[in-house]
């Protein structure tokens, strides 16, 4: 692998080629890297209370049949709306102010009405293409539609931002736009598979299974020091959130929690359980997202879509955390 390769201010054309998602909360600790092979395909899907609104990426087509719907996260446009990146290029390791805005295609007109989901207007995330590097962001929306927020990525190299919201009266869509990071860049590889990730402290425990064309339970299990923790605190409106993204295009899956505080039947902690649909076969990188006394942490794993994931296998050995937090407020 070449050291020392040097990303510039062109460098917008190769972030289609190379990609990072970036370790939330200070923390995750970051699996090694299990390369694995396969078709890498992916799809938009929302899931609340258990129930899905967009499963396996299809939708009926006119003869009655079946005809795959483009995968979430992957297009700039869709659905008579586009993603205007403003800032497409960064410099790694310098804190700058990431811009953007959703405009309706045909006017133009940036959109200023949202329909508020999980406590927020739009969620957005920036992901490295090697998986390493990931952010959940809280961008703050002006008068005139603009979104922006500040952002510091730690590595050079090819970004994907995605934008996950819904517009007043319209229905749910993620848009994706490339982001370039310049500076010495080397690429990383997938972290392993893993079911245990380790973060300030708290060790979070994976089981299930991630079958892909259909719907499986996914269920983490939060400790601290050994103890489970039984007093997780509401985050967006919710005990947990999970993004999946598929390794190789930066699919993005976006599943949420089954049950909500104060429903009566949702326990907070230690358990959180999230029913998600995989487009396809292939490797993904799981991003949970839990609040506890008071600071947001993130915890990642690397699973394939079609094999079981047991809590009680061995963890992997991980390699130290990269600096910075996940979450901007």
């Amino acid at each position: 692998m070449n050291t020392g390769l040097r990303i510039t201010v062109f460098a917008a054309a190769l972030a289609a080629t190379f990609g990072a998602t970036y370790g939330v909360g200070g923390a995750v600790s970051p699996i090694s890297p299990e390369p694995k092979s396969g078709t890498h395909s992916g799809s938009e899907c929302h899931v609340s209370a258990g129930h899905e609104e967009k499963a396996a990426g299809h939708h009926e087509a006119k003869d009655g049949g079946h005809e795959a719907e483009p995968p979430g996260g992957l297009e700039i446009s869709r659905g008579g709306y586009t993603l205007d990146l403003k800032t497409p290029r960064v410099e790694a390791g310098k804190k700058t102010h990431l811009r953007f805005a959703v405009v309706r295609d045909g006017t133009g007109r940036k959109v200023t009405a949202y329909e508020r989901e999980h406590g927020k207007d739009l969620h957005l995330i920036v992901a490295s293409r090697d998986l390493t590097v990931y952010r959940h962001l809280h961008a703050m929306r002006a008068a005139d539609g603009t979104w922006s927020t500040p952002v510091n990525l730690p590595e050079a190299g090819g970004y994907r931002v995605f934008a996950d919201f819904k517009p007043q009266g319209g229905e749910a869509l993620t848009l994706g736009a490339d982001l370039a990071a310049s500076g010495s860049y080397e690429p990383g590889e997938l972290p392993e598979h893993s079911t245990t990730a380790k973060v300030d402290g708290y060790e979070v425990k994976l089981r299930g299974a991630l079958p892909p064309g259909k719907a499986g339970e996914l269920t983490l299990t939060v400790a601290k020091d050994g103890k489970p923790v039984r007093n997780l605190q509401p985050y967006l409106g919710a005990y947990g959130h999970l993004v999946a993204l598929r390794s190789g295009d930066l699919a993005y899956l976006h599943v949420h929690p089954n049950g909500e505080p104060g429903d009566g039947k949702t326990r907070p902690g230690p358990e959180v359980s999230f029913t998600a649909t995989a487009p396809s076969v292939g490797a993904y990188r799981l991003f949970l997202d839990f609040q506890h006394e008071g600071k947001v942490r993130t915890a990642a794993f690397t699973v394939h879509a079609g094999d079981a994931v047991d809590e009680a296998e061995k963890p992997s050995q991980a390699r130290p955390a990269e600096g910075g937090t996940g979450h901007a407020h």
